[in-house]
């Protein structure tokens, strides 16, 4: 029997990095399934997508982007509260950090026990963790819609709250000029999705179909690589769906048998694994999948913190469980 690494924690190896310009004066950096972040220029000042694990992690970023334009971070925003993609703010030194008021409610309620738990479960992408001051704040919230002039010919930049996702507060950035969608965590490209505080009925059905209607024509999700055109856009999202789709049926069947979840875990990883078992931190999410959406199934509607004790717990039960599992079949054959 194998036991398989807790979470990331195995994964040490750094990323190839892919600097895009998507459109005049519009950017993102992808890196091989890690987070993805972007920027666009407004006529004299920039805006900033998403902020990276640490300041050290944020400024190499930032490095590449200075390369291309010295204009000020006057907004940064921030898709939703996960460490990752949060605590490198203060390497921006911007005048606005923008995010969705319920991020602000979840920000207080779990930012430090999220913050410890990401560490934990993804080490490598905390480049240097003392280099964080402390909890990413918003200064400036709201709650369905957000409208940045760019000035100039350049537009605007629309911010939208689609419903209840991947947490309760995401949010995406639309460009209707270019028709550039930043996605944020609420769709990955051939990438597998973290599940963990989502809202998975409403994130498969409403809340994608109104990321759909923006009819986008590129589309940069929270991993992966960009989706450029209508056909990779709405691939991207329905792949998306479909995993939600496939976990919602999966765990629902053993839940409504009054099965155990750590036979749905099982369940799902074989039925999963096929076909979404070599992209990015597959194996890393999907006991924390299966657990929020057991939770849910239990009348848990809002999610349970997860704690770095709790992590392990969760893991131990279900992915260590599923290996044992394995071994006990090879034994018996």
């Amino acid at each position: 029997m194998v036991t398989k690494a807790f979470a990331s924690s195995a994964d040490l190896e750094r990323k190839v990095e892919t600097f895009t310009e998507l459109a005049d004066g519009v950017y993102a950096l992808t890196a091989e399934g890690d987070p993805n972040v972007g920027a666009i220029e407004g006529e004299d000042f920039l805006v900033c997508f998403e902020a990276r694990a640490t300041p050290v992690a944020a400024r190499r970023w930032l490095d590449q982007l200075r390369e291309r334009t010295g204009k000020p971070v006057r907004y940064l925003v921030l898709s939703h509260y996960h460490a990752v993609r949060v605590l490198g703010a203060s390497a921006f030194d911007a005048q606005e950090i923008v995010t969705h008021e319920t991020t602000r409610t979840l920000i207080a309620e779990r930012g430090e026990a999220d913050w410890a738990s990401e560490f934990g479960r993804m080490p490598r992408l905390f480049e240097e963790p003392d280099s964080v001051p402390g909890l990413t704040w918003p200064t400036l919230t709201f709650t369905d819609r957000l409208v940045i002039p760019l000035g100039g010919d350049r537009g605007d930049l629309v911010l939208a709250h689609c419903g209840r996702g991947h947490t309760a507060g995401d949010i995406v950035a639309w460009l209707p000029k270019h028709k550039i969608l930043f996605a944020g965590d609420l769709v990955e490209a051939k990438a597998a999705l973290y599940t963990g505080d989502a809202f998975h009925d409403d994130w498969a059905t409403s809340t994608l179909d109104t990321v759909a209607s923006f009819d986008a024509e590129v589309l940069v999700g929270g991993r992966g690589a960009v989706a450029r055109g209508k056909d990779e856009v709405a691939a991207a999202i329905a792949q998306s769906r479909h995993f939600l789709d496939e976990l919602r049926r999966l765990v629902g069947e053993v839940h409504g048998r009054g099965g155990t979840v750590a036979e749905a875990f099982r369940a799902t990883h074989a039925a999963l694994e096929p076909e979404y078992g070599r992209w990015p931190i597959f194996e890393h999410c999907l006991p924390f999948d299966v657990q929020r959406y057991w939770d849910e199934l239990d009348g848990t509607d809002w999610p349970v913190v997860w704690t770095a004790e709790r992590d392990r717990e969760v893991w131990a039960a279900l992915q260590e469980g599923d290996a044992a599992a394995d071994g006990q079949q090879e034994a018996g054959r």
